[in-house]
């Protein structure tokens, strides 16, 4: 019963113990908003909404904050580049992000704050650190002196003699080019808030400091990001928290990303791998098995081939859950327990690869089952395999999929209305008893990667491995 994380604090996977008994804080670092999300963004969500997802069939109370940064350097500059308000470009860009999160099945987080919207608790902070010595004025701008935080780069494990911090345009003052801007001074046409030390606006990493504060207290279970956040961004919040008096995060789990051709991807690659586009071109529950069924710490390289692999699997499992249902006559419930093994690897670390290995022996059994005509054995692997697909928001009878396999959602109904045009000269074929040209389209369409199967209800396609 015990779920075990990785932590890269630690650099080990260790026992989950949440700081209160049956309750999991989680403070996940979402969207800077300049642009469109492509689903490399969405990937963390979706790791992080399964992560949920398994804590609360665990029986625990989780509380999970996802902000959003909605003013930093790249959102003025596309306001400059565009012409338009910084707050249009980034309140547009929220919304795409909020959709991709909704079209692949994530549920809404308990809050989202905004960066904006939280200037006078960083205000606060930065008075206290300060008074505490940790940070000092320079030029309207307040930097983070980090030589007075001793334990400042144990997260990512770097020399701090080695150091070299990113900086922006126009901070000036420092006393150490190592250290960090919280806030930054007003400049030209740029957007600004009264501070005690001048206009200006927040730096990257002081709002999830301040955030966390606010939404979770002085301590909280996990704080969660790419691996790409550990530095700069998760090392300098841990900074700012503890030189404050937090204790700040127990646990930090950080995911992979989704790369393209072995590097990251980026918004630089254009439209095609843009969450809006990808759902136009591919069902969403078939990206979400493609993005949140490897290990979340796992790189995924994207590539059309392995979408379709996912497609093809995903199909396996779909059919199996519409031909049990067929057969019982009605919708079968999920089990209330996952079967013991897909628990085991859910605790270890979130193993969502041997979990899903779990949910395909089971498809497998249960399909033996209906080829034995066994109707009672196919109904209880369905609720198996229901209960299981409900922790990571694959079930299609879920009512979030509703109607969306068949939904003429683009390439998909484009598709199955073309499958049905051939299925009906295979009919017609069939009537007329001409067996061999019944066959041969049969046989063109498995060629083609379409499995068709002959159901009492009239011929059934899914798709399959591409002969």
């Amino acid at each position: 019963m015990t779920i075990r994380l990785y932590d890269t604090s630690a650099r080990q996977i260790r026992d989950f113990v949440p700081l209160t008994a049956g309750c999991v804080s989680i403070y996940l670092c979402g969207a800077t908003v300049q642009a469109a999300p492509h689903i490399g963004h969405i990937r963390s969500g979706l790791n992080f909404d399964i992560m949920r997802r398994w804590f609360e069939y665990r029986g625990y109370d989780v509380t999970f904050i996802r902000n959003v940064t909605d003013i930093d350097d790249k959102i003025i500059a596309k306001s400059a580049e565009q012409g338009r308000p910084w707050w249009a470009i980034g309140y547009e860009n929220e919304r795409a992000f909020n959709a991709g999160y909704d079209a692949l099945g994530c549920l809404p987080v308990t809050y989202e704050p905004r960066a904006t919207g939280h200037i006078p608790e960083m205000i606060e902070m930065m008075r206290g650190l300060i008074e505490r010595g940790h940070a000092y004025a320079a030029d309207g701008n307040v930097y983070f002196d980090v030589r007075s935080f001793p334990g400042y780069l144990e997260l990512s494990n770097q020399d701090l003699d080695d150091l070299r911090q990113p900086s922006g345009e126009g901070e000036t003052g420092k006393r150490d080019q190592r250290d960090f801007a919280m806030w930054k001074a007003t400049k030209p046409g740029e957007p600004s808030w009264e501070t005690p030390w001048g206009r200006g606006r927040p730096g990257w990493h002081l709002e999830c400091s301040a955030m966390a504060h606010k939404y979770l207290g002085t301590a909280f279970d996990i704080h969660g990001g790419g691996i790409d956040l550990i530095f700069p961004h998760h090392e300098n919040e841990i900074a700012q928290a503890k030189a404050y008096g937090d204790d700040f995060a127990k646990y930090w789990v950080h995911n992979g990303w989704v790369t393209m051709s072995g590097e990251k991807m980026s918004k630089s690659l254009g439209n095609s791998v843009l969450v809006g586009e990808m759902v136009k071109q591919w069902r969403p529950i078939v990206l979400r098995y493609y993005l949140g069924t490897p290990h979340y710490r796992s790189m995924i390289e994207y590539s059309e081939e392995a979408l379709r692999e996912a497609e093809s699997a995903f199909a396996r499992i779909e059919g199996f859950v519409q031909r049990v249902t067929e057969k019982a006559g009605e919708t079968v419930e999920p089990a209330t327990e996952v079967p013991p093994a897909f628990a085991e690897a859910m605790d270890d670390d979130l193993g969502v690869p041997q979990a899903l290995a779990i949910v395909h022996t089971t498809v497998r059994q249960g399909n033996s089952a209906l080829a034995a005509d066994d109707k009672e054995a196919a109904v209880a692997r369905l609720a198996e395999v229901r209960a299981m697909l409900g922790v990571l928001g694959l079930d299609p009878l879920d009512e979030h999929w509703a109607g969306e396999s068949d939904r003429g959602d683009d390439l998909h109904g484009v598709v199955d209305t073309l499958v049905r045009l051939v299925l009906d000269q295979r009919q017609s074929a069939r009537e007329r008893k001409d067996w061999p040209a019944a066959d041969a389209i049969r046989d063109q369409l498995n060629q083609s990667g379409l499995v068709i199967e002959d159901s009492p209800a009239g011929p059934r396609w899914t798709l399959g491995p591409r002969q």
